[in-house]
């Protein structure tokens, strides 16, 4: 920790005085003694009244992130041991933990940092700076409060390999965090078993956000046609073969995730029932409608199709086009699963968009659940980032 202290301008600081975590370069007038980036400095008000502690990094725009708020919380090894016997604690409480996210960044109070636990292994992305430098002390920690209730945990590998590090003037990275082990890790969520590659698989290597949704739609699949689009490794597709589906067609654009769905159905002794193809859902879907195609449960988990506000305009036409084209292909009386993992539309941005697509396809849309990311992954209501899933599942009747 450093001696110095940012000054906050008069009237600034609205964020972190609302509850959040980020303090931005220009609600900053000053800092007053010597840090290097990465440190953990003091937090005032422009009249000398004590914030909070957070690390510094002058090359990124949030400026400060906040990891405590009293003056006696200095982030010393018992502070973080705290902090992550919390997050331990938490997930004990609120869902299965064989496989599930450990960390979430600003949402537990320890901002720039997510962990992921798959089996045995530790998965963590570390993002800013100033967590980097506490990223292996948080490891260690989070090692020991797992063996104290008898969880070994075998090796961890970092993908700290997201564009947002250049941000923070931090090269991309990926590799061991201790010894080497073999990557193609399995694990079991929902009674289905996945071969999860934590190397070189999307993010950290597995979408643990959608757990409860999955079994949520599985419930509707059971002698039933269905379809699931954007399947990355098979998910929802998997889940839906695990129900009892009479049938299931995965499809995503990457033959990498495809061909790992199809391991992963092999896997759980679906390759009879589930089977996958490698295509662009939006030319695949018009065809598929064409052909007279209709299925009893669509399900439709595409990626974030906007990352900022700017791209916002194309990001709803995307939705709007996959929706329409979806309710299309769904039975009169069948079922529609459809979600946005972008945090940039909103809920009510989103709820509009999947309305006019209803219209457009002349259907009317019966909720039957609305839920957001699993628990594992806490929404923090003064950080809006965490909140990013929203996840329907409709029933779709004609209009008559």
């Amino acid at each position: 920790m450093s001696n110095a202290a940012a000054i906050l301008k008069k009237g600034e600081g609205r964020t972190i005085k609302s509850g959040g975590l980020w303090i931005f370069d220009n609600e900053i007038a000053r800092v007053e003694g010597d840090f290097t980036n990465g440190e953990i400095i003091a937090v005032e008000d422009f009249d000398g009244y004590f914030m909070g502690w957070g690390y510094i990094n002058t090359r990124s725009r949030i400026r400060i992130r906040l990891l405590s708020r009293k003056r006696e919380d200095m982030i010393t090894d018992e502070f973080l041991e705290k902090r992550v016997r919390a997050c331990w604690e938490y997930r004990r409480d609120v869902i299965d933990t064989g496989c599930c996210r450990l960390i979430f960044g600003e949402a537990d109070f320890l901002p720039g940092i997510v962990v992921d636990k798959f089996s045995d292994i530790l998965v963590v992305e570390s993002l800013t700076l100033g967590i980097d430098l506490l990223k292996e002390k948080i490891i260690n920690l989070l090692k020991k409060v797992l063996a104290e209730d008898g969880i070994i945990i075998r090796g961890v590998y970092e993908r700290s390999d997201a564009r947002v590090r250049e941000q923070e003037g931090m090269q991309r990275y990926k590799g061991f965090i201790g010894d080497p082990f073999d990557t193609q890790v399995i694990i079991e969520e929902n009674g289905v078993k996945y071969y999860v590659d934590v190397k070189d698989g999307q993010k950290t290597g597995f979408f643990l956000d959608q757990k409860l949704n999955r079994r949520a739609v599985a419930r509707l699949c059971k002698d039933k046609k269905v379809l699931d689009c954007f399947t990355h490794t098979g998910s929802f597709a998997l889940n839906a073969g695990k129900a009892g589906a009479a049938s299931v067609l995965g499809v995503d654009a990457s033959d990498t995730g495809v061909q790992q769905a199809a391991r992963n159905a092999e896997l759980n002794g679906l390759s009879d029932t589930v089977h996958f193809t490698c295509a662009d859902v939006f030319e695949l879907l018009p065809q598929l409608e064409k052909q007279g195609e209709q299925f009893d449960v669509v399900i439709l988990d595409p990626p974030a199709f906007t990352k900022s506000r700017s791209s916002i305009k194309n990001a709803v036409k995307g939705y709007r086009e996959i929706n329409l084209r979806g309710m299309k292909l769904v039975k009169n009386g069948g079922y529609l699963a459809t979600c946005s993992c972008s945090h940039f539309m909103d809920p009510q941005l989103f709820a509009k968009t999947i309305r006019e697509a209803a219209s457009g396809a002349h259907k009317y849309l019966r909720q039957v659940e609305f839920h957001t990311q699993a628990p594992d992954h806490p929404i923090l209501w003064t950080s809006d980032e965490s909140y990013y899933l929203k996840f329907y599942i409709f029933q779709v009747v004609d209009r008559h």
